[in-house]
This record gives C-alpha cells, sequence and structure tokens, in this order.
C-alpha cells in the first residue's frame, strides 16, 4: 500500500447493521481507538492506530443494504470518473456529492457488477497508515470477468491489468505509474455461484492464527482458516453482522 494518491485505493469503511457492536468488534480485535462523530454525520466512526485514521464506519440507510465493507480510490475529481465510470460500462449507484468540508465522494458498480467507491479528499485526505498491524495492508478485486475489468479500470482509472500467478493459480496485480497497488482474483467455478463479484480488504496482523481464533472468540465467523500464501499466512472472516474481510500477516 502508499499513502493517498489519486488512482490508489485509499480508504476502506464498513456499513453495518450495528454500529455499536461493530465498534466493539473491531476495536478489541484490531486495538482500534473509535472516535464517533456528531449527529450531522450520523454517527460515522473513525477508528484510528496511535491517533492515525485507518478505516471508518457507519450505520445503513437504504432497506435491506447487507452490512459490507467498501473500498475507495483517491481521485482529484470525483465527477471526471463518473463520467469515465458510465463510459466505461459501469453504473452510478451514488453520484458525487459533498462530505461537508472532509471531502467529495461518489459510489458506482463495474462493468461486472462490483461495487466500489471514490473519494476527493478535502480535510480529509484518506488513511493516514497502511502495512503495520490493524491498518488496511491490500484491495483485491473478485470477478467472474478478468478481461472485462482490466478494460474498465485502464480506462476509469488508467491501472495496468499484469498477469501473474499464486501457487499456479492465475492472480492479476494492478499497476498504477509503475507501482503495485491492488490485486485481482479471478473468480472460476470453485467460486460459489451466488457469490457476487467484490473487492475484498486486507488488513495486516501481527498473527493470522491468534488473530483468527481472536475474532471466533469476539463471535466473528471464520470463512477461510488461516492459509499460506506466497506474501504470508491469510484468513477470510466475518463480522458479527456479517461484514467480510480478511487478514494478512505482516513481518
Amino acid at each position: 500500500m502508499t499513502h493517498p494518491m489519486p488512482g490508489v485505493p485509499n480508504w476502506v469503511d464498513l456499513g453495518t447493521a450495528d454500529l455499536d457492536d461493530a465498534i466493539r468488534f473491531y476495536s478489541r480485535l484490531f486495538g482500534w481507538e473509535a472516535e464517533i462523530s456528531g449527529e450531522e454525520y450520523g454517527g460515522y466512526t473513525t477508528f484510528r492506530i496511535d491517533g492515525r485514521a485507518t478505516a471508518g464506519a457507519g450505520p445503513l440507510f437504504g432497506e435491506g443494504q447487507p452490512t459490507a465493507w467498501s473500498t475507495y480510490i483517491a481521485t482529484d475529481d470525483a465527477d471526471a470518473v463518473t463520467g469515465r465510470v458510465e463510459a466505461a460500462g459501469g453504473k452510478v449507484l451514488v453520484p458525487p456529492f459533498d462530505v461537508m468540508y472532509q471531502g467529495r465522494m461518489a459510489a458506482f458498480l463495474d462493468q461486472a457488477g462490483a461495487p466500489f467507491s471514490v473519494w476527493q479528499a478535502g480535510t480529509m485526505k484518506g488513511a493516514d497508515v497502511f502495512d503495520v498491524p490493524g491498518a488496511l495492508t491490500w484491495n483485491e478485486l473478485a470477478t467472474r470477468d478478468v478481461e472485462g475489468s482490466a478494460a474498465f479500470y485502464g480506462e476509469v482509472f488508467g491501472w495496468l491489468a499484469r498477469e501473474s500467478d499464486v501457487e499456479g493459480r492465475p492472480y492479476i496485480v494492478w499497476e498504477h505509474q509503475g507501482e503495485a497497488i491492488a490485486g485481482m482474483q479471478p473468480m472460476d467455478d470453485g467460486w460459489p455461484h451466488d457469490l457476487p463479484p467484490h473487492w475484498m480488504i486486507y488488513f495486516a496482523v501481527l498473527d493470522c492464527t491468534d488473530s483468527t481464533a481472536y475474532a471466533q472468540s469476539l463471535g466473528g465467523r471464520v470463512l477461510q482458516p488461516p492459509t499460506l500464501l506466497p506474501v504470508g499466512p491469510s484468513a477470510i472472516l466475518q463480522d458479527p453482522q456479517g461484514g467480510t474481510f480478511a487478514i494478512l500477516q505482516t513481518a
């Protein structure tokens, strides 16, 4: 990961059916400090590590909306991105709007239906810390339309999809201005057929096995137990309200 710059994932937040319990769960799991905003922001909560912003959480506003984590990609012009999303075959879920003086955001579906958002910084730049225990360390698109996604994100953000593999299985690394900034995993027949395309977020931890067990003790579920990847042990977890996220052990 890198500090926020246009075209790079720079923030994640959770829309949850139970904000109070989400604060309990994630604060204990990652050692986050919760800073709860006033009524004008609907109780939006910024999680911090040693005072540095790392992620956010807020209540659900749409009826039937599931608890889920969202990936935000930094931009210096949310309105221009909106035009490129539509031209590339995506869908605008929430048109650009100002979040007080903190910034401007919009939410979309890519050409295959994976949701993502953009953030145009005002006083709030995005996350202040990456790659340390408890902080965001990777974002990964899971999709059944690899070729279409390569074209879509290339057109919208100028990303280059570089083919690679993980233990013999196809994997794509997104590059922006010569830097690896995210990944893309093809959803083959081994994935549940009813699972839609999505962006997965990875938080760094010191010990994947210990963090997985602790998440269970806090009421979370294990969707994929600790698995050794070339970059380190990783697991996929779900919070008590159903928000899915991954953890990755860091040195």
